[in-house]
């Protein structure tokens, strides 16, 4: 009896692995370039309990050296399933290990410690830089056969790390949390969770590294020093499917470096307030499937970086071939983003069947000039959005840092014109090829705003079959190669469009409707083959063109 309930499990796991290879299948349907497949993870037959090692639910008792103990008897087996059961289960940093899969089941609640002395500092890469933090709560490094499942939650305790802006939150919020202890600001608008975390801000002059003290010091300003909540180096086939990941003390999922990944039927949340609370970072990583999964948080949700500056082009490690599908975002800086970290490059990039529902960007694509990289090969389609308050497609190649939507003490960034030219080198980043095709947006700020620089246009940006209802239209800076085909503006104030030193531009399909007649503006000297609609073209009323604009330009 007993063999014959082992074959049925046997039977039953390996129908359940066909079902999952079969859903990925579905996967690679119709994407635009040759996307390898990836590699799936399979583990032993060895199954544990947290239990088996002393572990201990309820929330009080910390089962860090549980979780270290189990993992090293499934490693010296080979690998296997290290159960975590319902309860609430409290616990430092967890390390995983090659062939092993973390499977927390329905009910179980993994919270992490907030005691800061859990999380000693390491070498580690944040916002593309080398740099040193505290330890993540999950981590790896150069493992292979990883994973992560169940649907069970795992809670970084971001609360206790992270600094909170007044004007982010309700009066009856702030009362709750400057009463919990910390300090604030002097001028009263931010609180920090202790002196640490003050001083370490302070001694910050590029945002989150403490740049103004020595290596020495960084013990003084530790509680500044937030971790991602589950970092992944260097790894080969990874999973996540399933859990619940939230309340992460700064990114919540980073894979750096990594090949083979499948991240699937995930729940990632953050406090909308909650600074670079992203949802997913993918970071110079290789042949990777994210879908069905959905994000509510505080920064970027689904992002695609690969290195900062000279720390990400010595690297030289592009983040390629990555199918993304049927996700749905509801809060975040962006829905799907590239940047501003990218100068290892991104190509090679699906997204597909995706929801955003008030990001504040919708699909974003940001740098600066000292990054490098290039980007290009990105294809996006059908995609809807409603409530962005700022661009549904959005190109700025002026990124300092700000959010898209203004907070208290924060100017606007964008293009400045007239704008100085600066001589191309590797520092320029180039973004180029990138394909739109059947967006829908409703009830939002700005249509499509693609702004590039004046050294090195964005080139070859194809937006069809696309419809915008939104306040503002279009505007584009310093592009080549834009065409928008059986494209329609609805929008209620401003001009239709305003064209600022591009070239190449074909909006000859594009309908734009507004209460009053559309109205064009073409401006900038270097601007030249501009082909509008045919109804506009009828009308000179209808297009101004700037001083210094050569009388050939608008055809």
């Amino acid at each position: 009896m007993k063999k014959s309930f082992i074959l049925t499990g046997l039977a039953a796991a390996l129908i359940f692995s066909a079902q999952v290879s079969a859903q990925n299948a579905d996967i690679y349907k119709n994407i635009e370039f040759k996307m390898p497949q990836v590699a799936e993870t399979s583990f032993p037959a060895n199954t544990v309990s947290i239990t088996q090692f002393g572990g201990v639910a309820g929330g009080t008792v910390k089962n860090t050296e549980a979780f270290r103990k189990a993992m090293d008897a499934l490693s010296k087996k080979g690998g296997g399933t290290l159960m975590v059961p319902r309860g609430m289960w409290l616990t430092g940093p967890i390390e995983l290990k090659s062939n092993i899969n973390l499977h927390v089941e329905e009910g179980a609640f993994i919270i992490f410690s907030k005691d800061k002395n859990d999380y000693p500092l390491v070498d580690v890469s944040f916002e593309g830089l080398n740099t040193i933090r505290c330890q993540s709560p999950i981590s790896a490094k150069n493992a292979t056969n990883i994973a992560i499942t169940g649907k069970g939650v795992i809670d970084g305790s971001g609360d206790a790390w992270r600094a909170v802006k007044k004007s982010k939150v309700s009066e009856s919020q702030w009362k709750e949390i400057t009463a919990s202890g910390g300090i604030l600001s002097s001028d009263g608008k931010n609180w920090y969770p202790s002196e640490s975390y003050k001083k370490g801000l302070e001694s910050s002059s590029n945002f989150n590294v403490p740049d103004k003290i020595s290596k020495d010091q960084l013990v003084t300003v530790k509680d500044f020093l937030r971790p991602v909540m589950v970092s992944l180096v260097g790894c080969d086939k990874v999973l996540l499917d399933g859990p619940t990941f939230q309340n992460s003390p700064a990114w919540n999922l980073h894979p750096l470096m990594c090949s083979n990944v499948i991240l699937k039927n995930l729940t990632v949340r953050n406090p909308w307030y909650s600074q670079n609370g992203d949802g997913v970072d993918l970071e110079s990583c290789k042949n990777v499937l994210i879908y069905d999964s959905s994000f509510d948080v505080g920064d970027d949700a689904i992002c695609i970086k690969s290195g900062k500056d000279e720390d990400g082009r010595k690297r030289g490690m592009p983040t390629e071939n990555v199918i993304i599908k049927n996700n749905i975002v509801y809060h975040g800086h962006g829905g799907f983003v590239v940047g501003s970290e990218m100068s290892g490059g991104a190509r090679n990039i699906h997204v597909s069947d995706c929801t955003f529902i008030g990001t504040d960007i919708g699909l974003r694509f940001k740098t600066t000039r000292g990054r490098g990289g290039i980007v290009e090969n990105i294809y996006i389609k059908n995609i809807d959005m409603i409530n962005i308050p700022t661009q549904v497609i959005g190109f700025n190649m002026f990124y300092e840092g700000a959010s898209p939507v203004l907070e208290d003490g924060q100017k606007k960034e964008g293009n400045e014109v007239p704008e100085k030219t600066y001589p191309v080198t590797a520092e320029t980043p180039v973004f180029r090829n990138i394909f739109f095709k059947n967006i829908t947006a409703v009830n939002s700020d700005e249509a499509i705003t693609l702004s590039g620089l004046a050294e090195m246009n964005i080139k070859n940006i194809v937006i069809e079959d696309s419809q915008f209802d939104t306040k503002k239209a279009l505007t584009i800076v310093d592009a080549d190669g834009i065409q928008l085909k059986n494209v329609k503006l609805k929008y209620s104030e401003g001009t239709g469009a305003i064209i600022y030193n591009s070239k190449n531009i074909n909006l000859s399909t594009v309908k734009f409707e507004s209460a009053n007649k559309p109205y064009i503006k073409v401006l900038g000297n270097k601007t030249t083959a501009v082909l509008l609609p045919k109804e506009i073209r009828a009308d000179k009323n209808l297009v101004s063109v700037g001083t210094g604009v050569n009388k050939n330009a608008v055809q």
